[in-house]
């Protein structure tokens, strides 16, 4: 491969993404030195985000062989896990600072493998550790199916916590940066303003009986404009107003007949900046109030008093109670019960993702009668400016002396340059979908109150199903501040 040859990149949803590599070592029947050759590029965003591309619904050829691509990849990288596992008696066994690392596999990050050209592919997998640490880990492999050899192997982030970070060139290589060089932008923070599309795509499954789906519909605020470009769904679909929060809900009935069918809503957002703002007319008690996963305990109470001991006001009491979070809860997804946003799990486990430490806090700040509430959406990418993104993000706010303040806790804790920032600010880089816990529509599902909506809510013939979601951007560059 030749310094300026283009490479064509087959992704998991059919998309076909076409990227330069500069410099990128002699890859053909040679092994690359990592350290030498990723610093200087990144072979393509496909490694960061799983750059997903949306399109129309089609049964083309091209999407049939990238999931075959797909499928062989993640087969060939299972393959060497499985064998290493074997040589390590029962482990994968990888170097790391010095320390042998006895990890096992938690999962293929599917939406990241990627052709790079004939014969070389990437992979990224996390692993973890007997103590629930977890590894995100680079693989380069090379040769054919069934016959792929892995030639590097680099541990990228721990618990979340990226080691460095990447830079997009104009040509849409990449290159490394120090995290001490970084800049918030490449941290994950776009500040002032920020204009993008947004794409939400949900792929229905095999549909045997009557069914009901719901699907956030976001709304405009103060701090994002929404205008809605494009609604394509299988079939006719209602709007409901959630009473508790004043989501909008988008709401469907179906059948057998849309079995495999997709639905795909894009949205123009104008997304603000938010720091600390008024809060206007609003009951504090709802702000107060258990819900479900995020209960009225003792043990929060206890904890809470152990934590704001000595300490007067509630944004000092606020402060601290997010200081603990980020020093006490690991960021990760791994083994079961997180992803819930249960705060007794976070509670118990000291681990979990967003939306497990922001209920942790919520419920925190709630038994000391501090109002705090939650929303959740999605965190657009800063450092590049189409592509995937990697599942939902949320968020909370706490409210003290007649104002909200914002925080994301799960992004402090995985920049701890960042955490005074965090405290009172979210970025403009994202999207709120809905609001609240525990939601009502009418209709609702059988099941019960929506514990939190931003991925499809299914159910066939009553009972919970799964529908698969991906969601993706653009961003004109020209539009940014």
């Amino acid at each position: 491969m030749n310094g300026h040859n283009p490479v064509r990149v087959l992704n998991p949803d059919g998309a076909d993404l076409l990227f330069r590599l500069v410099r990128v070592a002699k890859l053909k029947g040679k092994i690359m030195n990592w350290q030498k050759t990723v610093p200087a590029v990144l072979v393509v965003c496909i490694l960061f985000s799983g750059c997903t591309i949306l399109h129309k619904e089609t049964r083309d050829t091209s999407a049939l062989l990238s999931h075959a691509v797909t499928r062989d990849i993640q087969a060939g990288i299972e393959t060497h896990i499985e064998e290493q596992n074997r040589l390590g008696g029962g482990h994968f066994i990888l170097s790391f600072r010095g320390k042998e690392l006895k990890l096992k596999l938690v999962r293929v990050h599917t939406e990241y493998l990627a052709t790079l050209e004939t014969g070389v592919h990437f992979a990224c997998v996390d692993l973890a550790c007997a103590d629930g640490t977890v590894y995100d880990v680079d693989f380069f492999l090379s040769g054919d199916p069934g016959e792929m050899i892995v030639t590097e192997t680099t541990v990228h982030k721990v618990n979340g916590k990226p080691l460095y970070v990447w830079k997009q060139r104009s040509d849409k290589t990449w290159h490394r940066v120090a995290l001490d060089k970084a800049t918030p932008e490449l941290l994950g923070v776009i500040t002032g303003r920020d204009e993008f599309e947004f794409v939400y795509r949900a792929f229905l499954p095999e549909i045997n009986d009557s069914a009901a789906l719901w699907l956030p519909l976001p709304s405009s605020d103060g701090f994002q404009t929404i205008s809605v470009k494009a609604i394509d769904v299988p079939a006719r679909y209602k709007i409901l107003l959630e009473p508790e929060y004043g989501n909008r809900v988008l709401f469907m009935k179906l059948g057998p007949e849309h079995s495999g069918q997709a639905v795909t809503m894009r949205f123009q957002v104008q997304r603000l900046e938010k720091g600390v703002y008024d809060a206007g007319t609003f009951d504090e008690k709802k702000y107060l109030q258990p819900e479900s996963l995020m209960p009225d305990e003792q043990m929060f109470r206890d904890l809470a008093d152990s934590i704001v001991d000595g300490k007067t006001g509630d944004l000092v009491r606020a402060r601290a109670l997010y200081d603990y979070v980020i020093d006490n809860v690991r960021y990760a997804r791994f083994g079961s019960g997180w992803g819930q946003g249960d705060a007794i799990y976070a509670c118990n486990a000291r681990s979990g993702n967003c939306s497990d430490f922001h209920a942790f806090f919520i419920a925190l700040c709630r038994s000391i009668g501090i109002p705090a509430r939650f929303a959740i959406g999605a965190a657009i990418p800063s450092e590049r400016n189409e592509g995937g993104i990697d599942g939902y993000h949320c968020w909370a706010e706490f409210y003290t002396e007649g104002r909200w303040w914002p925080v994301d806790i799960s992004e402090a804790n995985k920049c701890s340059s960042l955490a005074s920032y965090f405290f009172c600010h979210h970025p403009a880089n994202r999207i709120e979908l809905s609001r609240g816990r525990d939601l009502k529509p009418d209709p609702r599902p059988v099941s019960g109150p929506i514990n939190f909506l931003v991925y499809p809510v299914l159910e066939i013939g009553g009972k919970p199903a799964q529908a698969k979601v991906v969601f993706a951007f653009s961003r004109n560059p020209a539009g940014r501040p």
